[in-house]
């Protein structure tokens, strides 16, 4: 597998959903944040035929893989560029949709950052979000921490859980300025690869499991590590390795 780890296989099942509550039109302006490397923004592309999708990230060498995909595909209608979409200056009322696949959990200040945001977007532009709901619901943060750690998870800042609350995720949406907030519960399962010892070196990328690694002796590291196979084990079955999970689309437009 690649240095960078495969979310669009992991995902695949989620995206589908996604893409289909996004509805992308055929003259849609398309402002995909976090995007990656890129799929969401290519799937926004292809329906947007006499439209255009711009997908914005921080990462360099996921932005580097997402243009090299989408000049493989022979996309002409798609642009791709590093922000921070808390702040960058996008031109004003630009785009006719915004969407998000898990790529808005981890604004400093979430309020003004989808500020920013709507000001990219013309009155009324609708904007899809795709955001994890709480820990507890979510085996694949539960089950994989357990295996690696006794302590408790309590994040603090952002997380990949801060929208989770749709009473919180609201509030945030209303006072930024969206109107016809809604909330679509979402239920499928994560991907970790076609068997566990692939699954086990995927795992062991991610960000949050390298966190928890970092400060235990190797002793103890090995002791985590026999634990989350066993782990994974007993996640694997004849289609690959799956965690159940549970996220929420988030609906909602800009007011006027």
């Amino acid at each position: 597998m690649s240095d960078l780890f495969d979310y669009d296989a992991e995902l695949r099942l989620h995206n589908e959903v996604f893409r289909a509550a996004a509805r992308v039109g055929s003259h849609d302006r398309v402002l995909d944040i976090g995007c990656g490397t890129g799929q969401s923004t290519r799937e926004a592309a292809r329906a947007a035929v006499d439209g255009s999708a711009l997908g914005v990230d921080l990462s360099v060498p996921m932005l580097e893989r997402a243009r090299r995909l989408s000049d493989d595909q022979g996309l002409a209608n798609v642009t791709f560029q590093q922000a921070d979409a808390q702040v960058h200056p996008f031109p004003p009322e630009r785009f006719d949709l915004c969407i998000s696949r898990f790529g808005t959990m981890f604004f400093a200040d979430p309020v003004a950052a989808f500020t920013n945001i709507g000001r990219a977007l013309r009155p009324a532009a609708r904007l899809v979000l795709l955001v994890w709901q709480e820990r507890d619901r979510n085996e694949w943060a539960t089950a994989i921490r357990r295996s690696l750690t006794t302590a408790s998870a309590t994040p603090h800042g952002p997380n990949p859980f801060s929208l989770a609350d749709p009473t919180v995720t609201e509030g945030i949406l209303t006072a930024a300025g969206f109107a016809e907030v809604g909330f679509t519960d979402v239920r499928e399962p994560v991907y970790y690869g076609p068997d566990s010892a692939t699954a086990f070196d995927a795992v062991l990328r991610l960000w949050e499991v390298k966190d928890l690694l970092a400060d235990l002796d190797d002793a103890t590291a090995e002791q985590a590590h026999a634990r989350l196979r066993t782990t994974l084990d007993a996640h694997n079955t004849d289609g690959g390795v799956y965690f159940d999970s549970r996220a929420w689309i988030v609906t909602a437009r800009r007011r006027h």
